[in-house]
């Protein structure tokens, strides 16, 4: 069954630099997923990044989108993020772990950062992104 779903030119153009391993995982999960989505950043500067973190949206200068580690996708709605919608966020998230276990890649998502399989627990929620596992890929 074809998907319904594929990515855009903004989206390709944001997977520029990404680790293959993550495009691949990207790819498979717009194959996948219950709910659009946009890749909306991949790598990224560090100014950018220090500029997140002075903004308040990031927590570290150490991000991994420096390095091509990590993309932030956000579900679309009406060609609009529901932001305030943590359900779709998590539709998203399911697509991205299938993938990445289908594809034998070890992913972290920003919406559950110590793993335990819960969202509602997390200091700092980044439900649009996910990384390489740091243990897998240095």
């Amino acid at each position: 069954m074809a998907s319904k779903f594929i990515l855009g030119k903004v989206s390709e153009t944001n997977l520029r630099g990404v680790r293959p391993e993550l495009v691949a995982v990207v790819r498979r999960a717009i194959e996948l997923t219950s709910v659009d989505f946009r890749v909306i950043e991949g790598v990224r500067s560090e100014e950018r990044q220090r500029q997140l973190v002075r903004n308040g949206a990031s927590q570290t200068l150490n991000s991994r989108h420096i390095t091509g580690h990590a993309v932030d996708c956000a579900p679309l709605v009406n060609s609009a993020i529901p932001w305030n919608d943590q359900s779709k966020f998590k539709a998203v998230s399911d697509a991205m772990f299938q993938a990445a276990k289908e594809l034998g890649v070890r992913i972290r998502w920003g919406g559950d950062w110590n793993e335990n399989g819960r969202s509602n627990d997390e200091k700092f929620y980044d439900g649009p992104h996910f990384e390489l596992r740091r243990q897998e890929y240095p």
